[in-house]
This record gives structure tokens, sequence and C-alpha cells, in this order.
């Protein structure tokens, strides 16, 4: 009965021999089952990381359309119409370097056709005598932010008395940010017309730039909700906010403007 057990058992064993032998000749490579199953799980983890990216984008989507209608044209009227535009009172004081805020990334484009990024940034190795062609940062920019044409005027209500205090020394520079939201003229053909009618600056320290796209990221690191009043930022040669105002300038908010701004010039 053993006997016929052991030969029952041979070609099993010798199968089984067989299977070794051939796992070593292929190099330990699993088999075709293992293959698939390990690339269905594979397949199925993707596809649940997919799935939560979706859902991530979906629920980011929702919160934006609910931020952006909680508050509309009629609200932001009404509170100009109150106000006038100064949605807050200028800053009084310049703000210390270590409570100081960086002003975020904003690319732009100018009449001319060249492209620029705000905030300039200066490298901690950079001398006072920057090589011919490079980027000279400035030790003070105003930075004037219009998301309607309403508020253009505003911006030229800070930006044209800055340049008159500080412009002869040529440590400062002013950019007038026009926003512009519209899928059509932000379209690379008439992007390119749009930008050769628009109006120009022939002083080199007053740069009228143009922001195209969608900026809701941009207006919520900066909190601005109000996009019919102007908002204006004296940013250092680090990128950093040291003062803030809004609206159409007054006299009082010049002078703290000009204050901070000689504070500024005097931290190089």
């Amino acid at each position: 009965m053993m006997l016929r057990a052991a030969r029952a058992a041979g070609p099993l064993l010798r199968l089984s021999g067989a299977g070794a032998v051939g796992e070593r000749i292929r190099g330990g490579v699993p088999s075709t089952p293992a293959v698939f199953t390990r690339g269905f799980f594979d397949f199925f983890k993707k596809g649940e990381k997919e799935a939560a990216e979706d859902a991530e984008a979906k629920a980011k989507a929702k919160a934006r359309l609910s931020d952006e209608m909680s508050r509309g044209y009629f609200e932001d009227i009404s509170e100009i119409r109150k106000n006038g535009g100064k949605i807050a009172v200028a800053t009084k004081v310049i703000i210390p370097e270590d409570a100081a805020v960086k002003f975020p990334d904003l690319p732009l484009e100018s009449p001319g056709g060249r492209t620029l990024r705000l905030p300039l940034v200066a490298s901690p190795l950079e001398d006072s005598s920057p090589e011919a062609g490079a980027t000279v940062v400035p030790d003070a920019s105003l930075v004037c932010l219009s998301f309607r044409a309403s508020s253009q005027k505003m911006a030229e209500s800070w930006s044209l008395p800055f340049l008159d205090a500080f412009g002869a020394a040529g440590e400062v520079q002013a950019y007038e940010v026009s926003f512009i939201d519209s899928w059509l003229l932000s379209s690379s053909p008439v992007r390119r017309a749009f930008l050769k009618v628009t109006r120009k600056s022939n002083n080199p320290q007053r740069h009228v730039v143009y922001a195209f796209g969608d900026h809701y990221d941009f207006r919520k690191e900066l909190q601005i909700v109000n996009l019919l009043t102007g908002y204006i930022y004296l940013v250092d040669r680090l990128g950093r906010i040291r003062w803030q105002g809004f609206g159409t300038a007054t006299q009082e908010e010049l002078s703290s403007l000009t204050t901070c701004t000689s504070i500024l010039l005097d931290e190089k």
C-alpha cells in the first residue's frame, strides 16, 4: 500500500520540482496570476487617489462658489457709497520686519510686451552695484491694485505723490496694477492686441501693468473682498508688505506713507 502511495506521489513531486526549477530559471519572477493581482491593486489604488483628488477639487470649487455668492456687486457698491472706498484706515506706522508678511507672487505684463513678476526680491548676496542688464530691485515699491476701472484714479492718487516725493532719489518704483479677469481679453491673441492700445507711462519709475486671468487665490491671500476700491501696498526689497492703504489718498494718509517710506529707505 505504501508502495502504491509512493508511485502516485511521484508525478506530483516531479511536477513540483519542475516548478521550482522554473522559478529559479525565471529568477524568482512571480507567476502570471500574481502579477495580474498586484497590477489590479495598483490600478485600484491609483483610482482611489484620483477620486480623492477629484473630491478635493470639487470641495474647493464649492467653497469658492459659496464664498463669491455670499457677496456680490450690490454689496460692494453699497459699501463704497457709505465710505467712499475707505474700507479701512491706512497704516499710520511702518509694519515691523518680523511682523510683515510677504506680498503674494503676481505675474504681470506691460503694454510694451515685457513680462515681470512681483514682488521684486533682492538676493541676500546682491551688492550695491548690480551687473549691467540685471534687474534692479528698488529699496521701496508702491504697488497699487485696481480690480475695476473705477479704482484706477484711486491708484494714481497714491502713486503720483509718492514719485514726486521720492522719485528723484531713484530708489523707488510705483506699480499700477489693473486686473483683467475676462477670459476673452485674457486669451493670447486678444491680450496682445489689448496691450498695444492700453495706456502707457513715460516715467521709467512708474509702471502701468496688467494681470490677466483668475486671481481668486491671490485675493484670498491679501483678504481682498470689495473689488470696487483700490488697495495700496508699500513693499520692501525683500518682498514684504510694510504699509497698506485703501481707496483715494487723503493728505494725512500721504503724510504717513511718506514717513514710512523714509524709514524704509533708511533701513537698507
